[in-house]
């Protein structure tokens, strides 16, 4: 069965996803075929313009009609701003989401923070890496607990228990 379009045309359907050869990398850098993206905004282009498609477990740059699967090193999305009066967190693709402190983990690779956001993508959460900026005022708003019983953030609903790092 063929789908068509609303004049009753066959609908035309986007080509399969595939990788091109553009690598996101956990430092935020862009490659493709393995040389670096060196024009600024063509690398912020980019960073507007990563999705991940859940049905297809896959994070791709959507351009216009342009759809191309991406390499992921190890995460989609950075985290490029904080504002913890309103528990938010400003992302690489323009987009806010909520700041989940108990999602916060340390990365392998470096040592820089990640969270967890895009919960109503995946319920469990697409890894986000903090820059150095966001991740330097999400830290320096760290509070030792009572008694030295961990550390706290305070966001616009109270103080969060930052999971040990």
């Amino acid at each position: 069965m063929t789908k068509t379009g609303s004049a009753g045309a066959p609908a035309v359907q986007p080509p399969p996803l595939r990788p091109f050869g553009l690598v996101l990398h956990h430092d935020g850098r862009w490659t493709h075929e393995e040389h670096p993206i060196l024009n600024r905004k063509m690398r912020e282009l980019f960073d507007r313009s990563v999705v991940y498609l859940p049905t297809e477990d896959k994070f791709i740059v959507k351009l216009g009609h342009f759809r191309g699967e991406i390499e992921i090193e190890e995460a989609g999305f950075f985290v490029k701003a904080v504002d913890l009066a309103e528990s938010q967190v400003h992302l690489s693709d323009g987009q806010v989401d909520r700041l989940e402190i108990g999602t916060l983990e340390v990365s392998p690779l470096d040592g820089a923070l990640l969270c967890r956001v895009k919960h109503d993508l995946v319920p469990s959460g697409l890894r986000a890496r903090f820059c150095h900026s966001a991740q330097a005022e999400l830290l320096g708003a760290a509070e030792e607990g009572p008694d030295g019983e961990g550390w706290f953030v305070v966001l616009a609903g109270g103080p969060e228990r930052m999971p040990e790092l």
